[in-house]
């Protein structure tokens, strides 16, 4: 497996890295299976986060006897210094490890950004930490441009990750940033959550850009990493076939595909609509009922709350049927 250099951190990585949301729904004893070969393959980056449940656990059951061997990235939501300092310490518990190679930011807000990096913000328990040798690089992770975009303005900040796939390529201008900035540019979601079915064709579109560094599909069979890596690995041309195909999958998801951009904000009645379809995603696409359940019930506002006033639809730039969307995603909610 090519390795790269992520960014200003300095590790060097396998182009194609792990994503730890699915293995939710398999076990430990899969997660040492996917690790093992992982290892043998020379795949070593390694993506997880405190809020995929069992995730941080079974990795750090798989990594035992060969830790050494995997660059290991979490990421915590955790905005205040306490919350941040605690949530730290839980991960390096369930990692089994006293190291964690980089230790993300996970998807604040503008108003969220500005309270990590304030007084007893959670950046604070982030640099202590680094200075203990307890994580060694800092980095962010966001679905929001403005959001990403205003991370990058922070010296802090060594690696981004950022939604980018076929269908979602808002995220032009932060590539472009992130590599004038040597800021490694970790890219999540090359399925687009799954709604892309043909993961070869994800991947190759993904992999062909030089910008991208790391590529952290999620993963929960041994069939998947030998796809995904065949993919990464191929170094030929970029065929019209594959041209055609990418023109193919836009055409099936564009109209019925939320990209977060988020300009049907604001909700008349205060509905996260971008938040309601990311966790639709996860329910209809990835198979983590309870999960996606259990993230859902966070939101103020559900999607049965929609008033059907439309105001959001004529904001939309992609012309997506919000309305319909919202109902559907209600409907799968309540089943």
């Amino acid at each position: 497996m090519k390795k790269v250099i992520l960014g200003k951190t300095g590790l060097e990585i396998s182009r194609l890295g792990f994503g730890g949301i699915p293995i939710q729904r398999i076990d430990a004893a899969g997660t040492r299976k996917l690790f093992e070969a992982m290892r043998e393959k020379g795949i070593n980056y390694v993506d997880t986060a405190r809020g995929y449940t069992v995730s941080e656990s079974y990795i750090g059951e798989a990594m035992e006897g060969m830790r050494q061997d995997f660059v290991v990235a979490t990421k915590s939501m955790a905005r205040t210094y306490e919350a941040m300092k605690a949530d730290i310490e839980t991960s390096l518990k369930n990692l089994r490890t006293d190291y964690i190679d980089l230790y993300q930011v996970h998807n604040p807000n503008m108003a969220q950004l500005e309270q990590v990096v304030g007084e007893d913000g959670a950046l604070k328990a982030l640099l202590e930490a680094k200075e203990a040798g307890k994580i060694g690089h800092i980095g962010l992770t966001a679905h929001l441009v403005p959001v990403a975009m205003a991370a990058l303005e922070y010296d802090w900040v060594e690696t981004l990750m950022f939604p980018y796939n076929i269908v979602e390529t808002q995220g032009e201008e932060i590539l472009e940033l992130c590599k004038a900035k040597n800021v490694g540019f970790i890219d999540m979601k090359p399925l687009a959550g799954g709604a892309i079915e043909d993961a070869r064709a994800a991947m190759r579109f993904v992999a062909k850009d030089p910008r991208v560094t790391v590529i952290i599909p999620g993963m929960a069979e041994l069939s998947e990493l030998d796809i995904n890596i065949a993919a990464v690995e191929d170094e030929s041309e970029y065929s019209e076939a594959e041209v055609a195909k990418e023109a193919e999958i836009r055409n099936m998801l564009g109209n019925q595909f939320c990209r977060r951009c988020n300009y049907c904000a604001p909700c008349t009645v205060g509905i996260n609509i971008s938040g309601v379809f990311l966790f639709a995603g996860y329910l209809q696409r990835y198979g983590l009922g309870d999960w996606a359940k259990s993230r859902y019930a966070t939101l103020d506002k559900k999607a049965d709350d929609c008033i059907g006033c439309g105001v959001c639809e004529t904001r939309c730039p992609y012309q997506l049927p919000i309305r319909e969307m919202l109902k559907k995603a209600a409907e799968d909610f309540a089943k």
